[in-house]
């Protein structure tokens, strides 16, 4: 599929989900879940298994022995002690979880990368994107299918340059990852905020008024009354979006509303698993520690048969 046939599709869906009054538009930026487990270690350690590990990943460790679940562990803790002093922080600890969470984000990197880093040095220009992403379709003046790509072009450089943090139009992976995820990066808020704002916004006047909220969510299409949760939304917006009571929302306001400071969960599992495995007491932890500790980070076949028991035992 390419990008017009890509752009089309993606249309449509949106145009069929408009369509349906009763489906809300999320623009909420949330931390997701570390997991869809309960948090009780008396009965099992399911969800630190997730949370250190990723759902997926979790699941491959119930395969293995406890030799062999000890042998990766080990291995893992080495790419976690980033500082290379032989001891795993809470820090360390806490960008590991949040990297075993979004590892889908790192592996859409990579897909993307591929295509677009066309001279394979290791690193992708804004010509490079530019040309691999709009090339032939900006050939076409009057293109058929009503999508303004100059716009998207020129919106697309906006956060490449906000991504590329040394300013030279030549991005490196982490730096792309932040244009194609900028959600996830700190310095690119911002942007996030800008764009939503000049998609919602639509009498271009700065500021995100009642009903272009609302409209940004639910589309009458024909109907008088309007359902419940969108009665809740205009509430919501009077009540606590619009912070200074002038009737809109301005970038702050916005900002708080689509990137609120959730809890974060990453931390209070890292935490939690240091305070669990700190044998000395020390506030940080090493290979060894962890390791002993290895049925609380990871599962096995005995961990994995061991809950099976348990869960039999119940019923």
């Amino acid at each position: 599929m390419d990008l017009r046939q890509f752009l089309m599709c993606l249309s449509l869906c949106t145009a069929l989900a408009l369509s349906k009054p009763t489906e809300k538009k999320d623009r909420v930026h949330h931390e997701p879940q570390l997991s869809d487990k309960v948090h009780n270690d008396a009965q099992s350690f399911d969800y630190d298994h997730d949370a250190f590990l990723g759902a997926e990943e979790a699941k491959t460790f119930d395969q293995l022995t406890p030799e062999e679940s000890k042998e990766r562990l080990g291995k893992i803790v080495s790419k976690i002690d980033g500082d290379k002093d032989g001891f795993v922080t809470v820090d360390e600890l806490k960008d590991w979880i949040k990297f075993a969470q979004k590892r889908w984000i790192y592996e859409d990197v990579e897909r993307q990368w591929k295509g677009h880093d066309l001279n394979e040095d290791g690193l992708v220009s804004w010509e490079e994107y530019k040309n691999a992403t709009y090339g032939y379709v900006l050939d076409d003046p009057d293109p058929d299918d009503g999508f303004n790509y100059k716009q998207m072009m020129i919106r697309d450089e906006r956060r490449f340059k906000m991504a590329d943090k040394d300013g030279d139009l030549i991005a490196t992976k982490e730096e792309f990852t932040a244009f194609l995820h900028p959600e996830e990066y700190d310095y690119m808020k911002d942007i996030v905020v800008q764009e939503t704002m000049e998609d919602i916004d639509k009498n271009a006047d700065g500021f995100i008024d009642l009903e272009e909220y609302i409209g940004d969510m639910y589309s009458h299409d024909g109907n008088a009354d309007e359902p419940e949760w969108v009665k809740t939304e205009r509430e919501q917006f009077v009540e606590f979006r619009d912070k200074n009571r002038d009737g809109k929302m301005d970038k702050e306001e916005t900002k708080d509303w689509i990137l609120p400071s959730d809890y974060d969960h990453a931390e209070a599992e890292a935490r939690h698993l240091v305070y669990e495995s700190d044998q000395n007491k020390d506030g940080k932890l090493t290979k060894e520690e962890i390791v002993d500790k290895y049925d609380l980070f990871v599962g096995s076949q005995a961990t994995d048969f061991g809950e099976a028991l348990v869960r039999h035992d119940e019923f």
